[in-house]
């Protein structure tokens, strides 16, 4: 068992196209038992018959009756119309933030963007900063606080022309969905330093930002998004030598974490092949995506499956912590 160094993304076997394939193989696979669950689940607003039995012995009830067979189509489509709503809520904030006449007029007080637009209005830096509950953010809270204000303005200004380029004047979006190799996807720029303000607008941040503009290109590399991949893809390593390429495991430091460095070009490809399943399924129960809203339905999706894993996810980490796991 290797343990990850700390700048580490991915083993280079995770971009060859025979990995890749390996991976598209077993989310194909995986995907329909996820999916009826989705369903089932109502997109995690029910609880699953697994637990209301517990609840209910707990009670002293005996033989709760198993629900009926979900309309798939009529549950799918509140799904999607709910992902959305939920979706916009704040939405209106990161639009404002990528606004390129607001981003010029703020190259004349690069500390106001900083402590005040940034700090305050961009919604998942806010919640980052200010989750005093969380002591591993301490580290995220300092860089932020030692960071220069011109270098967040320049890579916030850069990621929003580079959003506004792609969308306007490379996206097609009646192609977009027939990509099969994550290199024509064209992202692969945003995983470069150009694009990141080390220890405070990484793979994460960068992603939601730019994910809460424009859904219908870029998905939300999130903590639940990685773990539902590792889900999705049975937890398999794929020719890895140390681990998944989704898991960030260090035994020296007691620690287990979804892997975030994990390179947005190859999760982007991945979010684009899970669409492509889901919106099948879609099309198969009449149930419609607005593709402006692709990557949307996508989050809920894996997000839906990370935390059917709750449970699981924090007793692994506590085997981490305590020396008892072997991923052999």
């Amino acid at each position: 068992m290797y343990t990850h160094q700390e700048e580490r993304a991915v083993e280079e076997v995770c971009y060859d196209l025979s990995h890749i394939q390996q991976v598209i193989e077993v989310i194909n696979n995986k995907f329909e038992e996820y999916f009826e669950e989705f369903i089932k689940l109502e997109g995690g607003n029910a609880i699953s018959e697994e637990n209301i039995k517990k609840i209910a012995k707990k009670l002293g009830v005996e033989n709760i009756k198993s629900k009926n067979n979900a309309d798939v189509k009529s549950v799918f489509k509140n799904i999607v119309v709910e992902s959305i709503e939920d979706y916009e809520k704040d939405r209106a904030k990161y639009q404002a933030i990528f606004d390129e006449e607001s981003l010029e007029e703020y190259e004349d007080d690069p500390q106001y963007f900083k402590s005040t637009v940034l700090k305050n209005e961009c919604p998942i830096i806010h919640s980052t900063i200010h989750n005093k509950r969380a002591k591993e953010l301490d580290k995220y809270r300092y860089e932020f606080n030692v960071s220069s204000p011109r270098e967040l303005l320049t890579v916030v200004s850069k990621l929003s022309h580079f959003a506004d380029q792609y969308y306007n004047k490379y996206y097609d979006s009646e192609e977009y969905d027939k990509v099969t190799d994550y290199k024509e996807l064209g992202v692969s720029d945003l995983d470069t330093g150009d694009y990141t303000v080390y220890g405070v607008i990484g793979g994460g941040i960068k992603s939601h930002m730019l994910y809460k503009v424009y859904p219908a290109i870029f998905p939300n590399r999130s903590r639940d998004s990685i773990w539902g991949l590792w889900y999705l893809t049975d937890k398999k390593k794929f020719g890895c030598k140390q681990d998944s390429e989704f898991l960030m495991i260090d035994i020296d430091k007691s620690i287990t974490n979804q892997n975030y460095f994990y390179p947005y070009e190859l999760f982007t490809f991945y979010a684009h092949q899970i669409f492509q399943l889901i919106n099948g399924k879609a099309k198969k129960h009449e149930v419609y995506i607005d593709l402006e809203y692709r990557y949307v339905i996508v989050d809920r999706f894996l997000s839906f499956i990370a935390k059917q894993h709750d449970e699981e996810i924090d007793l692994l980490r506590r085997q981490i912590k305590e020396g008892e796991f072997d991923y052999a």
